[in-house]
């Protein structure tokens, strides 16, 4: 969310913001928070003028009253001071509320307009105006057929998605076996190779409350994703980020305990509105799965080179697990309002031939701290910092990645490394079917 006064001094480069980011109908939203900014200043300025009459035309009742005690000529410009009082309370009152009409009305209106974008995001109105920056590891071209992610697993009596069917409805799935073995075994990998990386581990709560989502995410964001719980003010959460974020809200954090680095775990709940093609079936798209998170909370000039490592760590735990990847950078109309940058670690698919997204990482600046009220205390004063999020790994995708990329000819599937210890020393999974 942006600052009110930014918007009142920078009018023109709010409206060139929401163009770049080809959010047209939002340009009169400008005027309109502005026209609402100036009548708010002017009911302040009158309340409090009234106030400061109050406080003189209550000093001088109390003197009248007392001088009309000893002379009964006083007593009637005593009440004409006394009906004064009254009416400017009456006035006070109106004018209060209206304060707080138009404060809800401004905020929503900020609620609503595009954070800006850091200058080096592409310009575009969509994703398939993102820029692929850079490659990591060569793409696999095997010699023999890869099915698709769902048929691999079913080899290995990996996964049930008619019984979750039956169970839960479409976008549900039952992990089994090795499969199952090998979801546990990349979190608890991702978990450890964040702790190595200096992060704190962290299990959040999985349910927020309104004004935490509200904080972390954008209304259109919030009507995609979030599961509301009935009869409640608490929604599942759509990744830990939402409540690691949130633990900040209403905070002051000393300077001296910056950088927050943490790492998470959370199951993740999402509606995934909307119809999804072919290869978005089996675990690609689901309405529940578990994820690691990486958070960052920093000061503000801190920030690009937290981005830039951040996304580097993904890259890094992807190439261990012998998974080509590629960074793309994300175009301004594919930006969420509240990102300064954004990118999307993408893996390579054999079967696809082409690259899908596996990692998310973005800088929002100070708009989360600036809506949960998150400040700073420093040496020169109280400030909002920066957040970041990113991806460490969200098994489903990443097992469509891993299970493609370490399939051999012979229908196993090979154990990096890195991720045997955590798959009790095994070197390749063989098929049970």
């Amino acid at each position: 969310m942006l600052d009110i006064k930014f918007v009142r001094d920078n009018p023109e480069a709010v409206r060139e913001n929401i163009k770049k980011k080809f959010q047209e109908p939002k340009l009169p939203l400008v005027d309109q928070v502005l026209a609402l900014d100036g009548e708010n200043r002017a009911v302040m300025a009158e309340a409090n003028d009234l106030r400061a009459k109050r406080n003189a035309l209550s000093k001088q009742v109390g003197q009248l009253m007392g001088q009309a005690k000893r002379d009964p000529s006083k007593l009637e410009e005593a009440e004409a001071a006394k009906a004064a009082v009254k009416a400017n309370a009456d006035r006070l009152a109106q004018l209060e509320q209206r304060e707080g009409e138009l404060e809800e009305e401004i905020r929503t209106i900020m609620m609503t307009l595009p954070n800006i974008i850091d200058p080096s995001v592409p310009i575009g109105p969509d994703d398939s105006h993102n820029v692929e920056v850079e490659r990591f590891g060569e793409p696999k071209t095997p010699d023999f057929p890869i099915p698709y992610h769902t048929e691999i697993m079913e080899r290995f009596n990996g996964i049930d998605m008619d019984s979750a069917g039956r169970v839960s409805g479409s976008g549900f799935y039952y992990l089994m076996g090795d499969i199952a073995r090998l979801h546990s075994a990349v979190t608890a990998y991702a978990r450890d190779f964040m702790i190595g990386k200096g992060f704190t581990y962290c299990i959040p709560p999985f349910m927020i409350r309104s004004n935490v989502v509200t904080g972390v995410m954008s209304f259109a964001e919030m009507d995609a994703m979030m599961y509301k719980i009935e009869g409640e003010d608490l929604y599942l959460i759509g990744t830990s980020e939402h409540s690691m974020i949130g633990k900040f809200i209403d905070q002051i954090i000393p300077e001296e305990a910056l950088p927050q680095t943490l790492t998470s775990y959370s199951p993740c709940f999402r509606k995934e509105k909307g119809a999804h093609g072919i290869e978005e079936r089996g675990v690609y798209r689901i309405h529940q799965f578990e994820k690691q998170e990486m958070i960052v909370v920093c000061r503000p000039e801190d920030s690009m080179s937290w981005y830039e490592k951040m996304w580097r760590y993904s890259v890094e735990l992807f190439r261990s697990l012998d998974i080509p990847v590629r960074q793309l950078e994300c175009c301004s109309g594919d930006l969420a309002d509240l990102k300064v940058k954004s990118c999307d670690i993408e893996a390579w698919s054999p079967r696809q031939q082409k690259y899908f997204e596996v990692c998310s990482c973005s800088n929002l600046g100070n708009a989360q701290a600036r809506r949960l009220k998150m400040r700073v205390k420093g040496e020169k004063g109280t400030y909002l910092p920066h957040t970041l999020n990113n991806t460490v790994v969200a098994p489903p995708r990443m097992l469509i990645a891993f299970l493609e990329n370490n399939l051999l000819a012979d229908g196993s599937v090979l154990i990096p490394a890195a991720l045997r210890p955590y798959m009790g020393g095994m070197e390749k999974l063989t098929p049970k079917a």
